[in-house]
């Protein structure tokens, strides 16, 4: 068991305990320094999870499902608040692994989500790697912040679903790991129903440049249509 921080946090909701409201949160195990940023974070899911990673802080969320758990999070440093140069890389697990918030665009943290849709529990494998950092946080094209204790925005949630439908729509493809470099709603008038952005997506060892659009109703968060094309 990790020496480090560890600890749980439980939201009730209507008097009963919700499993998709769970979070584990857990100080990263240093490596030691030198050389490039890396983290090595391996949990356990069944259903659907994120893990998002602010300095050396990690916060690990079952949305579906059965409680994900923390097998391994290692780090030679802090994710820095705005890193030069960042990659995801997915390693290891059955179902579908994804960037959805790219820490150069949401303040230093990185939200990654994964899908587990078979039955029974799934190790999961995954690096943060990165190079350099500013102290000047640059303004990125990923416009909405990761919302605790509350509901989120319309946008966010046309953000999220449009997500989860270009995901879907690229994984007929055969690809496993996708990686989101953007994803905003489309600032041209009239097209205040649409987001717009580009994605890494991976087969093998290729990678893919994607860019989507999706329509989206912001009132209930239905999609009405989803493009996606190099």
């Amino acid at each position: 068991m990790n020496k480090g921080l560890y600890w749980v946090t439980l939201t009730l909701g209507a008097g009963a305990l919700l499993a998709q409201e769970v979070e584990l949160t857990r100080r990263a195990t240093p490596t030691g320094r030198g050389g490039d940023g890396k983290c090595t974070i391996e949990v356990d899911v069944d259903g659907a999870a994120e893990v998002e990673v602010s300095g050396d802080m990690g916060f690990l969320r079952t949305l579906a499902g059965q409680t994900a758990v923390w097998r391994r999070f290692e780090c030679n440093g802090p994710l820095p608040r705005n890193p030069g140069e960042f990659r995801f890389r997915g390693i290891d697990g059955r179902g579908n692994v994804y960037l959805v918030r790219d820490p150069r665009s949401n303040k230093g943290r990185a939200v990654v989500r994964i899908e587990d849709r078979k039955g029974g529990r799934e190790g999961y494998t995954f690096d943060l790697e990165w190079r350099g950092s500013s102290g000047v946080w640059r303004e990125g094209n990923v416009t909405e912040p990761i919302v605790r204790g509350g509901a989120a925005s319309p946008a966010a949630r046309a953000i999220r679903v449009c997500q989860e439908a270009v995901v879907a729509r690229i994984q007929r493809e055969g690809y496993r790991y996708v990686n989101f470099e953007s994803t905003a709603p489309d600032n041209n008038p009239g097209r205040d129903d649409w987001i717009l952005g580009t994605v890494v997506a991976q087969r093998g060892r290729a990678a893919t440049r994607l860019l989507f659009a999706c329509s989206v109703d912001f009132r209930t968060g239905r999609v009405r249509s989803v493009d996606v094309r190099r």
